[in-house]
């Protein structure tokens, strides 16, 4: 089958992906009128508008933005593979993580990783906003916690379950005792890379909703934290990124932890999950999440 031409769909998965034509003309290095130009010609070549107008935005159809997807997945597979093929760094993992995943759950594990991947060396990125894997071709690899979209050409393999909670230092966590309705005489630590996370836990643990004292915002989960434990308010946090504080009574749970099924997930492309190190890294992360090491 005859595919369609190679820079409309370039145009075409760019004005997708960044919401506007002068964005794609900017991202691709060409003026306006160019992109439009192999827009309409994608749209000769498929004998249908491929996106409607609302307001000033263009909006790709949904047949097109299926269409898109596969584009992203099949751009982002090629970038990778070129990029192997020029670093001949084939034996080198880039494995991108969330931040306070990454420290508290990943790297005292790390020495027991890398002995499973053997001569494969690996990379760990820490990611303040867990984002999926097509919007970093530079990495081989992330994982993603809560649910997961699946994606073209992306494989999600998921590896533990997870448990999350209030968690205070045990001082502050005194006050207001085992009541949730005593949080109103705390303050409210928000991460903005998980800024929902507490009307989740509201929603799945069926606490009624409280009015906090006040509420502070961090840039990520790691900050919260932090001022989780100098006693400065509530923050919650995945079980797994706190296991070594709870056990050291820096900080508590006074109202303990409800399940996340979808856990966490190791997210790789298709491609890849072939390759001796993804497989170990996949086994290695399945036995870890079994507590098996």
């Amino acid at each position: 089958m005859r595919l369609p031409p190679l820079n409309a769909i370039r145009a075409f998965e760019a004005v997708c992906r960044q919401g506007s034509v002068l964005r794609a003309a900017q991202e691709l290095g060409v003026v306006r009128g160019a992109v439009r130009l192999q827009i309409a010609a994608l749209e000769n070549y498929f004998g249908e508008k491929l996106f409607t107008r609302e307001g000033r935005r263009l909006v790709p159809t949904d047949r097109a933005k299926a269409f898109a997807e596969a584009a992203t997945a099949a751009f982002s597979l090629l970038q990778h593979a070129a990029g192997d093929l020029q670093k001949d760094d084939s034996r080198k993992l880039r494995l991108g993580v969330p931040s306070a995943f990454g420290i508290w759950w990943l790297m005292p594990r790390i020495r027991s990783l890398q002995r499973a991947l053997g001569d494969s060396e690996i990379d760990i990125v820490p990611m303040a906003v867990a984002e999926p894997l097509l919007q970093h071709p530079e990495l081989d690899a992330v994982i993603i916690g809560g649910e997961y979209r699946p994606s073209a050409g992306v494989d999600a393999i998921r590896f533990m379950e997870d448990e999350f909670g209030p968690v205070a230092a045990p001082q502050l966590a005194a006050t207001f005792g085992t009541d949730p309705a005593g949080l109103s005489s705390a303050a409210m630590l928000v991460s903005r890379s998980v800024p929902k996370l507490w009307d989740e836990w509201f929603a799945e643990s069926g606490t009624p909703p409280v009015s906090f004292g006040r509420r502070q915002e961090f840039e990520d989960l790691l900050l919260a934290l932090g001022a989780a434990r100098s006693g400065l308010g509530v923050a919650l946090a995945p079980r797994a990124s706190i296991e070594d504080d709870l056990a050291r009574n820096i900080l508590t749970a006074p109202f303990g932890f409800i399940r996340r099924p979808a856990g966490y997930s190791l997210c790789c492309r298709t491609t890849d999950l072939r390759k001796p190190n993804f497989t170990a890294l996949r086994d290695w992360l399945v036995k870890a999440g079994e507590g098996i090491e």
